[in-house]
């Protein structure tokens, strides 16, 4: 039983998945952490991450090339963002069922492009981003293995951290965002334009949702599936949460939620004698969890999910 634990949480193939799995993670609530500074809440997070993976594969199938995949599944979350704005700044309609309806449209519509490009049961494999091992970094013992052999995605991804952060902190617009989130009233006093500072920052959070999608469809599987991203858009909004709209603390929240699709990925190999769809639905229940335990306690931007109408 001992030997068996020790292969679930201290092996390196343990460690290198949930680096992994927490990736799309960061990504996503990263980009939704600027976004709720703003004042802005994208329940459409799963529909942009989609385009993103669709948006990548098509790149890929129609150029050869997996950087301009990457670039076309960017563009696809930020197509699905731009929409979100206009509805929810714009328009002013509230923005819950704006994302919900997001979420639903997006869906159909990858389903019925995917479905039109590569045929309803042929799976098309692209060409995809694999592990590069870091030079000096990968051949330090063990760690070497598990930290520093990933996708290219995977550094972009950890390497984005600090740059929110500074951002956020450290520059005019990172505070004017915050400004706009807090009291838009106030700082369209000041001369800040709250319309364009939110579009802004729903167009940066499609942005780096897409580039979570193309993790999906680049990284893990070369490949578009049918609903692929499986609700990490909801899980990446719960990690917003329990980090606190901190780039750092959300950083060791998605690496949790990775370990927790790691651990069920990894107790199945092992056949621990679990039920199989409990193991699967692991990240889920914890997600649910948190959404009731920890949602009255984290204090969330002020103006958050309040659209704003200028007199």
């Amino acid at each position: 039983m001992l030997e068996t634990l020790f292969q679930l949480f201290f092996s390196i193939d343990f460690l290198q998945a949930s680096i992994r799995f927490s990736t799309p993670l960061l990504g996503a609530s990263l980009g939704e952490a600027i976004s709720e500074r703003a004042g802005l809440v994208n329940v459409s997070l799963e529909g942009m991450m989609l385009s993103g993976a669709l948006g990548a594969t098509l790149g890929v199938y129609y150029t050869g090339s997996p950087w301009l995949g990457v670039l076309c599944g960017i563009l696809g979350g930020t197509l699905v963002a731009l929409v979100q704005g206009f509805f929810s700044i714009t328009l002013a309609v509230n923005q819950i069922v704006v994302g919900i309806a997001l979420n639903i449209a997006s869906l159909g519509a990858t389903t019925f492009i995917s479905r039109s490009v590569f045929g309803v049961t042929e799976s098309t494999q692209v060409a995809g981003l694999g592990p590069v091992r870091l030079p000096v970094l990968g051949n330090i013992p063990i760690l070497g293995d598990a930290l520093f052999n990933h996708s290219v995605l995977v550094y972009i991804t950890y390497l984005l951290i600090p740059v929110v952060a500074l951002v956020l902190t450290r520059t005019e617009w990172g505070l004017s965002l915050r400004a706009v989130g807090e009291h838009p009233e106030a700082a369209d006093s000041l001369g800040v334009s709250v319309a364009k500072t939110r579009y802004m920052a729903v167009l940066v959070c499609g942005m780096l949702a897409g580039l979570a999608g193309c993790f999906f469809s680049l990284v893990q599987l070369n490949m578009f599936v049918e609903g692929m991203t499986g609700g990490r858009g909801f899980i990446a909004l719960a990690v917003v949460i329990v980090g606190k709209w901190n780039p750092w603390h959300l950083a060791l929240v998605s690496l949790l939620f990775g370990m927790l699709d790691a651990v069920a990925l990894r107790a199945q190999a092992l056949n621990i004698g679990l039920p199989y769809h409990l193991l699967l639905a692991l990240p889920y229940i914890v997600t649910l969890l948190v959404y009731a335990g920890l949602v009255g306690r984290a204090r969330p931007p002020a103006a958050l999910a309040q659209p704003y109408i200028r007199d």
